[in-house]
């Protein structure tokens, strides 16, 4: 997943002049001398005059199966299920038909805003009667395809299904709806000191229904574990309108088949997420950041299993990139590394409850990594105002 807005968290870590906003023309020279490809601009796709995306059906050899078509009767009940949720204007259609990289385009007519579980459950069940295909979408922030249709499939929005239902003080135990955004959570969790066990690029624009469908990673998972183990329950609605209810709060449930465990990861294809219950860890009271170089990848993966070994329990996230990376990083955010030039580098984050015990161990791991020659360069960010700017662009 990829983030819609700038990244932050480099703010701090690369310094410099801004250069000229026209440096990422196609073919123009990043801020390391070399040539930047037309398909290295990502923060170009929307731009006015872009070119219309291919149709998928004409792009890839795909048929489409024997659904039925949209008719007016169709979009009358669907308008007595969710009113005013009916979206049908092509302009409108435009954005939700293409994927993020704009390599992907459907051709659906109709948009579904519905804003409960029962609504879900009736659009469905109108559908499986009226054999009717449905494409589940939440912020369509993937980078496979997977939420845009491929031919004229009906999409169904969870966009307006973002109230959170409940928050446990004492146990962190969050539940909420699936049209949630990831970030208006984490904001949410973090008034009352816990932080979500999820963290992406794309966190202001993704839904937490998309991300348990799609088993999202990010740069917590080395910390806190997959949402196979975070995600205590869930609420689902099959494709005949059935609602299943296996939104437990309890941590420790023993109790006949874990059905949740096939829809995380599922990517809709059982039925739409409506409902999320997850385990949220309490909140770090000392965050530290470092950015290091490393000579090749064989010294990215010394350095991980160094890392892990010195610093134990507090290690929160270790991301690595290229030097290709690090040229649009130049490129597109016009701002120079604060390291010197290197073919990898490393973001290595911890966390935990005493500042000064976790700035030793970490100046202890940079000391003996420089020392070893695992590293050539590296730097600490000590502003706890830009550590909390910190996310991630290389796990997406």
């Amino acid at each position: 997943m990829l983030p819609r807005r700038p990244l932050a968290w480099l703010a701090w870590a690369f310094r410099g002049p801004p250069g000229p906003r026209g440096a990422c023309a196609p073919g123009a020279a990043g801020a390391w001398g070399r040539r930047v490809g037309p398909r290295a601009r990502r923060g170009c796709c929307t731009a006015p005059g872009t070119p219309e995306v291919q149709l998928t059906q004409e792009r890839y050899p795909v048929r489409r199966l024997p659904f039925s078509t949209v008719s007016e009767q169709d979009l009358a009940a669907f308008e007595r299920i969710v009113p005013g949720g009916v979206v049908t204007d092509p302009e409108a259609l435009q954005a939700p038909n293409v994927d993020w990289l704009r390599t992907l385009r459907g051709c659906s007519k109709v948009l579904l805003r519905p804003r409960t579980s029962e609504e879900v459950s009736r659009i469905l069940r109108h559908c499986h009667e009226r054999n009717l295909a449905v494409n589940p979408q939440g912020g369509n922030t993937g980078m496979v395809g997977g939420s845009v249709p491929v031919f004229d499939e009906i999409i169904l929005s969870t966009a307006l299904m973002n109230r959170v239902l409940s928050f446990h003080s004492v146990s962190g135990i969050l539940v909420c709806q699936a049209g949630c955004v990831l970030e208006e959570l984490s904001r949410y969790v973090e008034e009352q000191d816990f932080i979500m066990p999820l963290d992406l690029g794309a966190k202001g624009s993704c839904h937490i229904g998309g991300n348990v469908a799609t088993n999202a990673g990010g740069l917590r998972l080395l910390r806190y574990g997959s949402l196979r183990g975070t995600v205590l329950g869930l609420e689902a609605v099959l494709a005949d309108g059935t609602v299943l209810d296996c939104l437990t709060s309890l941590r420790k449930d023993n109790t006949g088949y874990d059905l949740k465990q096939l829809f995380i990861g599922s990517e809709g294809t059982l039925g739409v997420i409506t409902a999320v219950s997850i385990l949220c860890p309490p909140k770090p009271r000392a965050v530290n950041v470092a950015f290091l170089g490393c000579p090749g990848f064989t010294e990215v993966l010394q350095t991980f299993s160094t890392c892990k070994g010195m610093l134990g329990e507090i290690l929160s996230a270790f991301e690595f990139m290229d030097a290709e990376c690090m040229q649009l990083v130049g490129c597109h955010l016009n701002l120079a590394s604060p390291v010197q030039e290197s073919p990898f580098y490393v973001l290595i984050e911890t966390s935990g409850s005493n500042a000064g015990h976790d700035a030793e161990k970490l100046g202890s791991f940079l000391e003996h990594s420089l020392g070893s020659g695992l590293v050539t360069d590296g730097t600490m960010a000590t502003d706890q105002r830009k550590v909390k700017e910190t996310v991630t662009c290389t796990s997406t």
